[in-house]
Formats: C-alpha cells, structure tokens, sequence
C-alpha cells in the first residue's frame, strides 16, 4: 500500500502514542490530519510542529469527542482514521463524565464520521489490554491470554475499575457499530505503554516509572508493558497490511512491579529504588499474553529493559528528573 500522497487522521493527537503514530506517519510520506480538543494550546502542539515533514503534511484540527459531527469535515478525504482519542486517568470523581462518555460515545461519534465518508478505507482503533484481562477467568504463570479474552463488564463495575470499564464498553460498542456499518476496523490492545517521550508532561502510562525513581512503594500488582514505538508501529502495520484484521495484543512482558523495580536497580545501581511493597500480602501472579498476532504485523518486541531505560533517559532529557 503505497503512502505517498495518502491522507490519514490521527484523533488526540497530542497524546503519548498518538504523538509517535503521527512521527512515524510523516517519515512514510502521508500527509496527516491531527485532532486536539485546542490546536493552539502551544505546549500541547510544540513537539508535533518540531516533527520532520510536520510544516509540509502535519495539519491540526479541533474536535471534541462529545460533539456530534465534530469530526465529519476531518475524516472526508481521508484513506485511515486512527482513533487514539480517550482519556486515561486512574483517579476519578465522576467515572461516568470523565472517562465512560468521552471513551464510549466519543469512539463512535468518531465512527459515525467515518461511515458517512467514502474515502475512510480501515479505522485503526486504539483500544486496551485493560479490556481483554479483567474478568472472573484465573490467571497465572501457565495462563496465556489472547485476542479471544473480553474484560467483563460487571467484573469491572463490581470492582469499580472505571478506566477499564470505559476501555471495555467502548471497544464493544466499536465492533457492533463497525460490523452494521461495514466498516473496516482493527483494533490494538496494547498493555502499560513505556519508553521515550515526545511530549513534555507526564503522562499515566510512565507514572508508574518515575514514582520507583521517586522512591515510592511500590504496589502489589502485576502488569504487562510495551514500547510505544512498537505500539505506533503496530497501528500503521495495521492499515498497511490489507490482510490484518480483528484485535492484536500489544504486550512485550508481563511483570510484578517488584520485577520492574530491580530491573531499574540493576539499570541505575546508583539509585534507591524502593524494595518494599506497599502493602505484606504475598505477590500477585503474574500470567502471559500471547504474541503470535503481534508478530504477524512484522513487530518484533523492544525488550522491557531497553523499554525502562527509554523511558528513564526521556525523563532526564526533559528535566523531569535530575541525577
């Protein structure tokens, strides 16, 4: 499939793998429309200006995911819509207004634009591992969890895992609204996504990494992780390819944050990261997700250690840690 001219959209384009999405877009000649909630916020939108090719093929948008048709005009014209939009938080007041409506129906006001232009060839959606994991099904080192898993939605009511219920909503909604539509869509589920930052703040995904830096407990929980540049390269992998299709999951390594902690320690043995667990209860199992769909997108995985130290020398780059 060749790029040259091609037109695609890019939804929440300042976000931390949406900003790598468009990075990678632009080295392969398409031309790129970017939606941002306020294209004149300077600090959102510096680092996609300084972006090679950004001045020639890097256009930004406003659109706001509850907005009915805020994205009609973007996608009319476009050949792909990567849907990278929703908020990621993991503290919430008000789980419904911040995270389950801009999630849910922002995905398909999103697919709505698309049904109703021609040119929109596939939509590659941004979704979750957050909504493949998180049911009453066990898991455990000889667990290998798949494409076929779905979080359960009253699992994750129960447990008022909000973030994960939106994940897991929207990317339901997504299938059934694609499927009557006829729209061709494929999905990526990447797990806690790491390494080397293109926009200057601190995003959900690598608090995790600097609180260990910052010497906090860390907590009982296990999680997998991922590069984002393999995670934006899986997305365009997912356009290119015309045979890709259904749900790929992005996850390189499956690790208990105990095993996070000594990989920095043995990374940077001058520093004191934290040993102890913020709580005595005995560690949560770890299990293993599979990779076969992956690599059948041609990724081949940056190892989670390369992955953590990215992500760290990112952070003293941008001064947001100083040793």
């Amino acid at each position: 499939m060749s790029s040259s001219g091609k037109v695609v959209c890019v939804t929440g384009g300042s976000g931390f793998i949406a900003s790598w999405i468009i990075k990678f877009l632009l080295q392969r000649g398409y031309t790129v429309r970017a939606t941002l909630r306020n294209p004149s916020d300077a600090k959102k939108v510096h680092h996609l200006l300084q972006l090679d090719g950004a001045k020639e093929r890097l256009h930004l948008y406003k659109a706001d995911l509850l907005e009915q048709g805020s994205f009609d005009s973007v996608v009319q014209g476009c050949h792909a819509v990567f849907h990278t939009a929703s908020p990621v938080h993991f503290v919430v007041k008000d789980p419904q207004a911040e995270l389950i409506d801009p999630a849910l129906k922002g995905t398909l006001n999103v697919l709505k634009s698309c049904a109703k232009s021609p040119s929109v060839e596939r939509v590659v959606l941004t979704s979750s591992i957050s909504a493949v994991i998180f049911s009453e099904r066990p898991k455990n080192p000889n667990v290998i969890v798949d494409e076929t898993w779905f979080s359960d939605e009253h699992f994750c009511r129960r447990s008022e895992l909000w973030y994960t219920l939106s994940k897991t909503l929207a990317e339901a909604a997504a299938w059934k609204f694609a499927k009557e539509n006829n729209i061709d869509m494929v999905a990526i589920n990447p797990s806690m996504v790491a390494g080397p930052l293109l926009q200057q703040e601190v995003n959900e995904s690598v608090e995790p990494i600097l609180n260990l830096l910052n010497g906090v407990p860390f907590p009982n929980r296990c999680f997998g992780w991922v590069n984002v540049k393999d995670v934006a390269n899986a997305h365009i992998q997912a356009y290119e390819i015309a045979s890709a299709s259904g749900r790929y999951l992005m996850v390189e390594r499956v690790v208990h944050f105990s095993e996070l902690a000594r990989t920095l320690s043995d990374l940077y043995p001058t520093l004191q990261i934290p040993d102890k667990c913020e709580n005595e209860e005995p560690y949560m199992a770890t299990y293993q997700v599979s990779k076969e769909r992956a690599k059948s997108l041609g990724i081949e995985f940056t190892p989670l250690e390369v992955t953590v130290m990215e992500t760290v020398e990112s952070f003293r780059e941008k001064k947001i840690v100083k040793f």
